[in-house]
């Protein structure tokens, strides 16, 4: 163990280091054991401090979450402006083309994150869910700034679009890392309520939905068209840098969890989680397609309703910010209730909900396209993927031992957003463009049901409920 401390770890505490201005512990349950009793620090249990076991775990929350909504806050304001970023960093020689090749960068963000999984969850698991955590808003700052202060093609030709490019595979890399560490990190805060902790990870995108929207409403309401792309579309960018030097002091100052401090690590989890659970990672991709088609669907969403239904874009981003908000509020309370009636009862029935109506609510929405009725297919929507992710996290952290834990998520997670979410604008604008079809996210919202669908019959099977 000694030899494989040595390498990748110290190079990921420099980066916390000059980033966070925080030193991180690398050193494994078992040295942590054998430290001598002189006193309290922040690495011991919050009991050994005088704090309670509740405080802690409402501290965790806090500290995981933020690096979410920062990580999806980034993601959702470049998908918004991607009408805008196309024109300024992608010119091409027709508007549909330039549209797709910026949403071709925005999807090579998730090429990145499996690679970001492994290199983070194997950090995760040998030294510590929160030195993953530090590390990858760390470098979910440095991806932000490029992208908020890049030239563009006009000011510096090629280099601009290859500046955006850059900034979104390290985005992709640090969120490869983030989604599974701070998953396992909230699912270890109290195996009692496992659903409830856990459901704070995709409750923190909804508060970033909030948040995003509701800035790019207010910008599009406030600033004229000239104004948005000369320099107001960097704004939201900008002041999501602000929630980085936040997100790294709260990280610094969180509890290791229990069942990471009381777990034998691993030298290898990557090797043994493909050697013993490579069923459990189908699994566990399976239950997240639903997820993430359902999360980059949203993110589409405003740019849809003003392209292809002719909507204003205030009320396009409303809409949207209808649909964070019953995130935040219902997917901890299906969280909770997961922990008292079963993740898969919930998670069936919602994923049932969501095969059955989207195409007919779609339908109306193209025969209908108004705000009213964008509004009321996002909520009913929303309510549906609110109560399947409610008890998504949980289920997929169950489906893994401790010590391997962060590497199998972050690792089952990235390769389902990679194949299946992270191109969902893409694979969308290309649908309506090749059919000429409005319909086109029904449909891909239908097969993200049914192949979550049948991964939730397989977790049944291999004995999950």
């Amino acid at each position: 163990m000694a030899s494989t401390e040595s390498s990748s770890p110290s190079l990921a505490l420099q980066v916390s280091e000059i980033a966070c201005g925080a030193t991180v512990s690398f050193a494994s349950p078992q040295a942590k054991g054998e430290r001598e009793e002189s006193g309290a620090t922040r690495n011991d249990p919050p009991q050994a401090r005088g704090e309670g076991k509740e405080g802690a775990h409402w501290r965790a929350v806090a500290a995981a979450s933020i690096g979410n909504v920062f990580e999806w806050f980034d993601f959702i304001i470049y998908g918004f402006f991607a009408a805008m970023i196309a024109r300024l960093f992608f010119p091409a020689g027709n508007e549909a083309a330039s549209f797709l090749l910026t949403f071709a960068s925005f999807g090579v963000t998730f090429v990145m994150r499996p690679f970001g999984a492994v290199v983070m969850g194997d950090l995760a698991d040998r030294h510590g869910r929160k030195a993953a955590l530090t590390l990858s808003i760390s470098m979910m700052t440095a991806g932000t700034a490029i992208t908020a202060f890049a030239p563009t093609y006009a000011s510096i030709g090629i280099f601009g679009p290859i500046l955006v490019v850059a900034a979104r595979m390290i985005q992709g890399f640090s969120a490869g890392g983030e989604f599974g560490s701070a998953t396992v990190f909230l699912a270890e805060q109290n195996p009692e309520q496992r659903g409830l902790y856990a459901s704070w990870q995709f409750a923190g995108q909804g508060l970033s939905t909030v948040l995003a929207t509701g800035l790019g409403a207010a910008l599009n309401g406030l600033l004229t068209a000239e104004q948005m792309e000369v320099w107001g579309w960097r704004m939201p960018f900008l002041f999501g840098l602000l929630i980085g030097p936040i997100g790294c002091y709260i990280r610094r100052h969180a509890d290791e969890t229990l069942e990471f401090r009381s777990a034998q690590t691993t030298s290898g989890p990557l090797w043994e989680t493909f050697s013993w659970g490579k069923t459990r990672l189908l699994v566990a991709i399976g239950t997240i397609v639903l997820v993430t088609v359902a999360a980059y669907t949203a993110v589409y969403m405003p740019t849809y309703a003003v392209r292809e239904l002719g909507l204003p874009p205030v009320g396009a981003f409303l809409a949207t910010m209808l649909a964070g908000a019953i995130q935040v509020v219902m997917i901890p309370l299906f969280g909770a209730l997961s922990d008292k009636l079963g993740r898969l009862p919930i998670a069936t029935i919602a994923t049932v909900a969501v095969l059955i109506t989207v195409h007919p609510l779609f339908a109306w929405l193209v025969a209908v396209p108004t705000i009213k009725s964008l509004l009321f297919v996002e909520a009913s929507v929303g309510v549906s993927v609110a109560a399947y992710t409610g008890a998504i996290p949980a289920l997929i952290s169950e489906l893994f031992p401790t010590h391997l834990r962060t590497t199998s998520v972050s690792t089952s997670y990235s390769v389902g957003v990679a194949i299946f979410g992270g191109f969902a604008p893409f694979i969308i604008a290309w649908l309506i463009d090749a059919t000429g079809s409005n319909l086109a996210p029904s449909y891909y919202l239908m097969f993200a049901a049914a192949v979550s669908l049948a991964a939730l019959g397989a977790a049944y099977r291999l004995g999950f409920r």
